[in-house]
């Protein structure tokens, strides 16, 4: 065995590899000279992934008790240490990597260079392992694996506090490789001439090959001297490349009619040359297995439902492939992998290994074509154009085939999309896609992703988001559209009414104007600066203050959930079950409002400023449109025993507000906001008032539903 002697055990999961495995034990035990950053690379199929599971389990301290480490060299074999983090990439964004290893060292970071600062003012060095780079992200085209070296590694590789190792794809090692001083990297290339191990791949081919290790007993498998000539051979053609070895042995495996195990030209040199080798054999056309396979080479996440690859085929070939599919399971099988689902009970299709698909893309005439194809026939399958009841590949990984075909932004126009989509990929995607590409639906979208994605937000909570989201962008017909096309059972918990674009509000309240005949206007008051259009100057202090119910329900910023349902500035309980608040001029040309109950049971407004130029806005609370020319004074804000009667209450915690049934304290609505709450009211009869930096808004909260968050 290279570098090696007969004396030791080799490892028994990698079998070889000696001169990597003493480099990655050297790095680990941090011996003098030994580098702070290794970056393992190599071709496509090259082993990396095997030799860097192989060394994990010698650093993990209880699977290492698994091992003859005695028998080891023990050059290979690291030091007994604390398991290194390892925050495995596959599917996830850069930057859901570096909170992943902000978790696991508990650092207290708000931000991504927080996370890099508190690495840097470690007491003692930490130790990181990233696997699979080549695998990040959860689509393809949105280049994650570039994004997740230079944005994370490299700050990482940079910190004098961080060992690290990652497996990086050849293409992004120099560029991981050239950042820190000379002398801190060490790269280890695994078909380089010093780490390359050609004995391993007749090892692996022979041990690929033996009954003993589950494979079938056929002439050439139980005949030992047929097995180990033919293992030599296989390991010979396919040079360095354990993926080769594996196609090899799989093609005569599971196809053994017509193999002659003494013929080397049935064996192949590299991955195209396995399909091809493979389909002649089988008389079958090799563009035609590359077809058969192009749909998986370009699918998404974990494969394609196996009942959409015959579809896909038939798309991307321009013509129908049913026969071909149908008789084509021999012929695909050896490159592919069925994945059986517990949840729907699913199969799903996917390849061998990611080089697979590097080799059929790569023979592709037009990879962008062949996408366009994929997402036409993925939008023909959605029922009805209801995405409810699409198949969730479907739904959830359309938009990555978009984004290739250079369509997405066409297709970001369907709010049903955007409420049934998983908003993980869905985000990934339309992030990829310049700002400027994006119609206004989209980028509503796009500030309301993080929410998405960040609370995880079922279906109907998205659809709710976005809703009023639609709304405060002067998107109506946006917002219209979720409600319509939620008729699958899904009732939102709210319809937003309005909203106001306007900055500087420091506190809302919910309010009545009587009328000479008819029923009062609900109105809603918002404390603006003075200038604001629209709004009135508010009059000096003992001109008619306003005086209102202590039994607030509103709140003004920085107010902090009490748990009783109401609140006023600064949602402090005064043990009544209420809060009061004391809303006086600051001075910064806002005003707050100083509300007193005058024994009437219903409160009287006169707004009260500290001659520094506050002023208020009065808009209808239900009908959108600011009500112009309206005395405050004439205002009446809701009694205490009004509101103490109503059915509905309204709390708040660090990020949300929440609308409970008074009786039983069921959550009915729950509402975020990717912009800070400043203040807020509920009106007896269910309007939600809300204001942000963003401005107002007035939510009719529907009470029939349940919640939808807790």
């Amino acid at each position: 065995m290279a570098d090696s002697t007969e004396d030791y055990a080799p490892h028994p999961h990698i079998g070889g590899r000696v001169a990597a495995l003493r480099a990655l034990a050297a790095w680990r035990a941090a011996a003098p000279g030994a580098p702070r950053v290794v970056v393992l690379t190599g071709s496509s199929g090259s082993g990396r992934s095997h030799l860097l599971t192989g060394f994990l389990m010698l650093c993990e301290p209880e699977y290492r008790k698994r091992l003859p480490l005695d028998r080891m060299d023990p050059s290979t074999v690291p030091p007994e240490l604390p398991a290194p983090a390892v925050p495995a990439p596959a599917g996830l964004t850069a930057a859901q990597v570096l909170w992943l290893l902000a978790d696991h060292y508990a650092l207290d970071a708000t931000s991504t260079d927080g996370v890099f600062a508190k690495l840097a003012a470690l007491d003692e060095p930490v130790t990181v392992v990233v696997p699979d780079v080549d695998r990040a992200g959860p689509i393809r085209a949105a280049g994650e694996p570039a994004r997740l070296v230079r944005e994370v590694l490299a700050p990482l590789a940079a910190t004098e506090t961080v060992r690290l190792l990652a497996e990086v794809p050849r293409p992004l090692a120099a560029e991981l490789a050239d950042g820190p001083p000379t002398g801190t990297v060490q790269v280890i290339d695994l078909d380089a001439r010093e780490w390359a191990d050609p004995e391993v791949s007749v090892l692996y081919a022979q041990a690929a090959l033996n009954p003993e290790f589950g494979a079938p007993e056929l002439p050439f498998t139980v005949d030992p001297a047929v097995r180990l000539a033919l293992g030599a051979a296989i390991g010979r053609r396919a040079g360095t490349s354990p993926l080769v070895v594996q196609l090899a042995v799989h093609c005569a495996l599971m196809a053994p009619e017509g193999f002659d195990p003494a013929d080397e030209s049935l064996l192949p040199t590299s991955v195209g040359e396995a399909l091809d080798l493979h389909a002649r054999r089988l008389g079958a056309d090799p563009r035609t297995l590359r077809l058969l396979l192009a749909p998986l080479a370009l699918a998404e996440a974990d494969g394609i439902p196996v009942q959409l690859w015959g579809r896909l085929v038939s798309a991307v070939a321009g013509r129908d492939m049913s026969e071909a599919v149908a008789g084509g399971t021999l012929l695909v099988r050896p490159f592919v992998q069925h994945e059986e689902q517990e949840d729907g009970g699913r199969t799903l299709l996917r390849l061998l290994h990611p080089a697979v698909g590097d080799e059929i893309r790569a023979g592709l005439e037009n990879v962008r074509g062949a996408q366009t194809q994929i997402a036409m026939a993925l939008l023909e399958a959605v029922p009805e154009q209801d995405w409810s009841r699409a198949d969730p590949y479907v739904r959830n990984h359309i938009a990555g085939h978009t984004l290739e075909a250079g369509l997405l932004p066409q297709l970001l126009i369907d709010p049903g999309l955007f409420v049934h989509a998983d908003p993980v990929p869905l985000r990934a995607a339309v992030e990829a896609v310049p700002v400027e590409e994006l119609g206004a639906p989209a980028r509503t979208y796009l500030r309301t992703a993080p929410l998405l994605t960040r609370t995880q937000a079922p279906a109907r909570m998205r659809a709710a988001l976005l809703e009023t989201a639609f709304v405060e962008d002067g998107l109506p017909e946006y917002a219209e559209a979720v409600h319509r096309r939620l008729g699958l059972g899904i009732e939102l918990p709210w319809q937003t009414l309005w909203s106001l674009p306007v900055g500087g509000i420091s506190a809302v309240t919910v309010g009545s104007l009587p009328q000479p005949e008819g029923p009062a206007i609900p109105v809603a008051v918002l404390v603006v600066p003075a200038g604001t259009p629209g709004a009135q100057p508010v009059g000096e202090r003992g001109d008619g203050a306003w005086a209102g119910s202590d039994g607030a329900g509103s709140a003004g910023a920085g107010w902090a959930g009490d748990g009783s349902g109401s609140a006023g500035a600064d949602w402090a309980g005064d043990g009544s079950g209420s809060a009061r608040a004391d809303w006086a001029g600051d001075g910064s040309g806002s005003a707050r409002a100083d509300w007193a109950g005058d024994g009437s049971g219903s409160a009287r407004a006169g707004w009260a400023g500290d001659g520094s130029g506050s002023a208020v806005l009065v808009h209808g609370l239900v009908q959108p449109g600011l009500l112009g020319g309206i005395d405050p004074a004439r205002i009446l804000r809701p009694s205490e025993d009004e509101r103490a009667a109503a059915p509905l209450e309204l709390s708040r915690g660090a990020d949300y507000l929440r609308v409970r049934e008074r009786a039983s304290q069921e959550v009915v609505a729950a509402l975020i906001s990717d912009t800070p709450f400043i203040a807020a009211d509920l009106s007896p009869d269910g309007f939600l008032l809300v204001a942000t930096e963003r401005g107002a808004k007035c939510l009719r909260i529907l009470r029939a539903d349940p919640a939808i968050a807790s």
